[in-house]
């Protein structure tokens, strides 16, 4: 990205899961992404208000086509789970770099952010930002973002 350059014109948002109340279980970002058009991708945990001792767990996860074929954790790319106690309103961050962190050699090729919500029902969030080789990034924004005020 360069000095003069809006932050929209350099950084894609690639998928989101809305802020909701999720129930106890496992949920992902809708959608598999394919990462060949990026360098470098980050996912945006966020919290609300936690249920009475939920927990939060979230991983970056790994598959060999958008529909999630062969799906597997990719090593490394968790964050420590947050708790109720110290965990309402907080946000948390996973770093990517598709050269080097994905299993390339076997296929996998798709991210996906994946949160686990422990014992109660939690208000959480996430997104999936991608910074592409190639700009717009605009141009692969998911459909989902529908304005840029800038």
């Amino acid at each position: 990205m360069l000095v003069n350059q809006k932050m929209s014109e350099g950084l894609t948002i690639a998928d989101a899961l809305a802020p909701a109340s999720q129930a106890a279980g496992t949920v992902a970002t809708p959608n598999w992404i394919p990462v060949l058009v990026y360098r470098r991708m980050m996912a945006l945990i966020q919290t609300g208000v936690l249920g009475a001792s939920a927990t939060l767990d979230a991983k970056l996860r790994q598959a060999t086509d958008s529909s999630g074929t062969g799906a597997k954790d990719i090593t490394g790319k968790a964050i420590t789970q947050i708790v109720k106690a110290s965990g309402d309103n907080k946000i948390a961050t996973i770093d990517l770099n598709v050269d080097t962190d994905l299993d390339s050699a076997n296929g996998f090729a798709y991210v996906q952010v994946s949160l686990t919500i422990g014992t109660a029902a939690s208000i959480v969030g996430a997104y999936l930002f991608g910074l592409p080789g190639y700009e717009p990034a605009t141009a692969y924004n998911a459909a989902a973002v529908v304005q840029n005020a800038g």
